[in-house]
Order: structure tokens, then C-alpha cells, then sequence
């Protein structure tokens, strides 16, 4: 994760606009600005200075700026990677050398913009036909390796359809752009603004404050109430384990001065104590510490981590070292405590294997007392899921929790999720709300259709989809249930529009072929499957069937 909250900015005489529009005129680009806070430099100097050294000031940005030559071969998929610049740009190439038939795949992608200020890891992103992916392979800094996207480290076929992620942007850049209607990663034009988290991310807008000289106002981050001022860092500081936006807001909508829980909540199993495999986020960890309990509230973020700066490797220990001693400052202390080791993080803040971040390891915001390891079996965490913090939730919110836990085949959550969804499809209707939560239906309609009641599904889905006729997963689930009783006008309609506005799902691409075939148009099919192979072209069953319609032109005819 990488750092976003800022403390106050000392605010001291600024002189006046013109002077400061002369000294740091705004350039129009055609891509993101790469320094839109130049202008606060000139009264922010120190500020500023120290804060282009930190991890968050480069934690994204043009790609030939940030490319990490580099080469390797992913033995799983086969496929051998290079990362190259040429002619100023950054580039992207692949292959499978001795490929048998079928199994080929060569080519090359620009890639346009890196993401990850290269402290743990590094990936890049490309633009193919006005969408936007993310590389298939990443940096790892620790090991100083390249290796596959964590979630494709396995992956028998290159994954080549890797949507970015709106919230990566958030957390990674400044001025994210909302996606076009009925797609993730379809932009009108660059998916953010800004490289790097710029002033604005964390203090918010400061136009009147620059127009008016620095005397006009400003957010004061230490005049907001404790859990306001502490979303600031909690945007991108506080993950959970489950992420579930609130009616109609998203991460993507939050501004500095808003509670987080008024966009998203998040969820944890309770009892769960120490990461146990899991990348837990520092805040969450945090709540638990005994620092945190006995402080009664008054330990926050930066009472540790000052956001405009990172100490240097050489200054690490001494630094962290004095935030401990600031609280543990009975006399003494420091000399009888373990002098020998001045790293007091080497014990109580430990650094873990998390299982979902390969190469990396997370550092134990839990503060154990004991040293990392010596946890006892009862530390492991419970099945129930709670809010973190403790927040109160609704059903909607703890039940579509559940629902993405009953999407891995938890068959309790799937019990527990439907439960606590159907009351809040009833407290819906008993509020005279007719039906106009799309996540909530979508989710409802899987778990019939998880369930075997395909009529229940099918009501669902299109409840869902009235509400939001974009919605992929209620789309192309639907079509599911249009092809299987044979209403394949319809699942090929759905399956269209899908494939239209989210080439990443591969499955509805070639979905769509195989419903076409069998309505006997060898075009629609041939397009589709076309298609599926233009954005993932190490799709073994899109080519398997695309040869099979060209080698064979009565293929489709034959099928029924």
C-alpha cells in the first residue's frame, strides 16, 4: 500500500497571485500533469522539497519514466517477458518459444503509465482499443524479481485482460476519472489527472486558497473531527478483508473532510488476530494493538509516520525508535529494555509472510507484545464477519459481505448471505422502494442461482438490471439462464452488450459465439470470438474454436 494521509500543512504568507502564476505557470498536457503541486512550492518550500523524496510522491507516473528494463520467463504459462524502452516510449513484449500448434502467442504492448513507487513493487499500465489493462507481470523490490501479477502466478494462459482497477487509481494517482457508463476501464480519455497523490488528495481543493493569494480557505485537517481526519489516511490505509460500497458511493467519490464508512465499509472475520497469511492494513491491526487501546483513541497515524517525509535507511531506526520513547518514557526504559537492539520494531512490529501479496511480507501494526510467532492457536480468527472498528452495519451491507465470501463456495456465508439480503430486499419494499438496489438484486440472483432456483435468478437479475442495465454480472449471468432453456436471441443480445463494454470478461466473448453458432450466424461468432483473441491473445479456447469455425465453415451450421 502506499502512504496517502498528510498532516496539516503550516500555512505561512503567501504573496500575491500574479508573482505566483508567473513562477509556476499551469502546462496543458495531453496526458496527466505531472506536477500540479509546483505551485505550492513557493510557499511551501521544506514542505514540498521533502515531500518529493517520500514513496507517495512518485507512486505513479509515465512509464518510460519509471520503466525497470528487465526479462524473465514465467515457467507455468511458458511465456518469456521483456521490459524495454525504444524511441522514448516503454515497451512491453511476449512469446512462448517451441509452442506446440495452437499454443503460439507473440506480440508487443506499449505501456503508458507505471503504478507503484518501487519501495515494494512496480506494474505498468497499457490502453488497447480505448480500454485500459494492467500488465501481466510486476516488480517485486524485496527480491528484486519480476514475476506475475499476484493473482496470476499460476496462470496456465498469459492473462492479458487485467482491468485497472479504479481503486488501484485512487490510491496510486491523483484525479482519478470516472469510467465511461457500463464499463471499469473504459475512459473518455486518461484514467487520471495527476502521476503520484498530490496535495489535493489529502488537504483537499485548494483553488479558492491559491486564488486569494494563500489567505483565502483551506481544510484544516486538524479542526476535523477524529474519524474525518483520520479517513484522510484511512482512503488507502484501511483495506479489511472484504470492501463493500454504500448505496450509489464508491472509494472513488470520497473527498478529504468525508467519513469513509459514508462511501464503503470494510469487513474482517472476527477474532482475527495477527495477519495469519492475510495482508492486513495497518489501521485495522492498529485498532487492536495495545498502544492504541490504552491511548484512548489518541494514536493515530501520524503520531508515528510523518506524511511529507520518509526517513532515510540510515535514519530509520533512530526515527522510529524516538515515536516509541515519546510514549514508553518511563525513566529508564530505554536502558534497561533491550538495549542491545535499538530496533524496537525487530520484535513488537515484526514483518510477516502475507500469502496474498507474493514476495512481500507486511509490517505487524498489531505491536505484539510477544515477539511474531509465539502466538497461540487461539489467535486464529473466527467465521463471523464484523465491521471494522466494530461499526454498526446494515443487512445490506454485513449480507453483501457474505455474498463475496459465497463466491469462493463458502456454503455457511452463502446460507448467511442470503439471509440477511432477502431482509434487506424486504426492509427495500417496506420503504416503498420498489426494487432499486442493483448490487443487492445482482447478488440475491447468484445466490438462487448458486441455489438451483433459476426462477428466483432470473426475477432477480432483472430487477438488478432495471435498475442498472449495465450491470455485467447481472447481464451475463442472466444470459446463463436465457441460453440453458434455450431463449438464445436473448443471451446473445446480453452477451453483446457485455462483450461490448467489458472485453476483460473473455467468457462472455466466447459465450457469445458459441449462442451464435448455434443460431446458425457464422459472422457474430466469427467477430466474437475475433474479439476475445484481440484483447487476450493467449486464449486457447477462443483460438480453438475460431480455427474450428474457419477450417470447418459447417461447424456452426452442425451445432444445436
Amino acid at each position: 500500500m502506499v502512504a496517502r494521509c498528510l498532516a496539516t500543512l503550516g500555512l505561512i504568507a503567501m504573496v500575491g497571485l500574479v508573482w505566483l502564476l508567473q513562477a509556476t505557470p499551469r502546462v496543458e498536457a495531453s496526458g496527466p500533469i505531472k506536477d500540479p503541486d509546483a505551485i505550492c512550492r513557493n510557499c511551501h518550500e521544506q514542505l514540498y522539497d521533502r515531500y518529493q523524496r517520500t514513496p507517495m510522491a512518485h507512486a505513479s507516473g509515465d512509464a518510460v519514466d519509471g520503466l525497470l528494463p528487465g526479462k524473465f520467463v514465467h515457467k507455468t504459462s511458458g511465456v518469456s517477458y521483456k521490459l524495454f524502452a525504444r524511441d522514448g516510449q516503454a515497451w512491453l513484449s511476449y512469446a512462448r518459444a517451441d509452442a506446440a500448434p495452437g499454443r503460439e502467442v507473440s506480440g508487443e504492448q506499449q505501456l503508458k503509465y507505471f503504478i507503484g513507487s518501487g519501495n515494494r513493487g512496480r506494474t505498468y499500465l497499457f490502453q488497447h482499443d480505448g480500454f485500459w489493462f494492467e500488465s501481466p507481470v510486476n516488480w517485486y523490490s524485496k527480491k528484486e524479481v519480476w514475476d506475475m501479477n499476484p493473482k496470476s502466478l499460476d496462470a496456465r494462459e498469459m492473462p492479458f485482460t487485467l482491468p485497472v482497477d479504479s481503486t488501484c487509481l485512487h490510491c496510486h494517482t491523483s484525479g482519478g476519472q470516472p469510467s465511461l457508463p457500463g464499463s471499469r476501464n473504459h475512459f473518455a480519455e486518461e484514467p487520471f489527472l495527476h502521476g503520484g497523490i498530490t496535495c489535493e488528495s489529502c488537504h483537499g481543493d485548494t483553488t479558492a486558497h491559491v486564488a486569494q493569494g494563500g489567505r483565502g480557505p483551506i481544510m484544516k485537517l486538524d479542526s476535523l473531527p477524529g474519524n474525518r481526519k483520520i479517513s484522510v489516511c484511512l482512503q488507502c490505509h484501511l483495506e479489511g478483508e472484504i470492501a463493500v460500497n454504500k448505496p450509489g458511493r464508491s472509494l472513488q467519490m470520497f473527498k478529504p473532510g468525508d467519513y469513509l464508512s459514508e462511501d464503503v465499509q470494510f469487513f474482517v472475520h472476527a477474532g482475527e488476530v495477527g495477519s495469519n497469511g492475510r495482508a492486513t492494513s495497518q489501521w485495522e491491526a492498529l485498532l487492536q494493538s495495545a498502544c492504541f487501546r490504552k491511548s484512548d483513541g489518541r494514536l493515530t497515524c501520524t503520531t508515528c509516520h510523518d506524511p511529507h517525509s520518509t526517513p532515510s535507511p540510515a535514519e530509520r531506526v533512530g526515527y522510529y525508535r524516538s515515536r516509541c520513547l515519546s510514549c514508553h518514557n518511563e525513566p529508564s526504559f530505554a536502558s534497561r529494555h533491550h538495549p542491545d537492539t535499538q530496533d524496537c520494531t525487530t520484535c513488537h512490529m515484526a514483518r510477516e509472510k502475507a500469502e496474498d501479496i507474493a514476495h512481500e511480507q507486511v509490517t505487524d501494526h498489531f505491536i505484539q507484545k510477544r515477539p511474531s510467532g509465539q502466538r497461540s492457536e487461539q489467535d486464529h480468527r473466527a467465521e463471523t464477519l464484523m465491521a471494522v472498528a466494530g461499526e454498526p452495519v446494515s443487512d445490506r451491507a454485513l449480507g453483501l459481505a457474505y455474498a463475496q465470501l459465497a463466491l469462493h463456495g463458502d456454503a455457511v456465508a452463502t446460507t448467511e448471505a442470503r439471509r440477511l439480503l432477502t431482509n434487506a430486499a424486504h426492509e427495500e419494499q417496506a420503504a416503498g422502494k420498489s426494487k432499486t438496489d442493483a448490487a443487492l438484486h445482482a447478488q440475491l440472483g447468484y445466490l438462487d442461482l448458486a441455489s438451483g432456483d433459476a426462477a428466483g435468478a432470473e426475477r432477480e437479475y432483472k430487477a438488478a438490471l432495471a435498475v442498472d442495465p449495465t450491470n455485467s454480472v447481472a447481464a451475463g449471468d442472466l444470459a446463463v439462464l436465457y441460453a440453458r432453456s434455450r431463449r438464445l436471441d436473448e443471451a446473445v443480445r446480453l452477451w453483446r452488450q457485455v462483450s461490448k463494454d467489458d472485453p476483460g470478461e473473455t467468457a462472455a466473448g466466447t459465450n457469445l459465439a458459441l449462442a451464435a453458432c448455434m443460431l446458425h450466424d457464422r459472422a457474430t461468432a466469427t467477430a466474437a470470438l475475433e474479439r476475445v483473441i484481440a484483447f487476450s491473445p493467449d486464449n486457447e479456447k477462443a483460438k480453438g474454436l475460431l480455427a474450428q469455425i474457419q477450417v470447418r465453415p459447417q461447424y456452426c451450421d452442425a451445432r444445436r
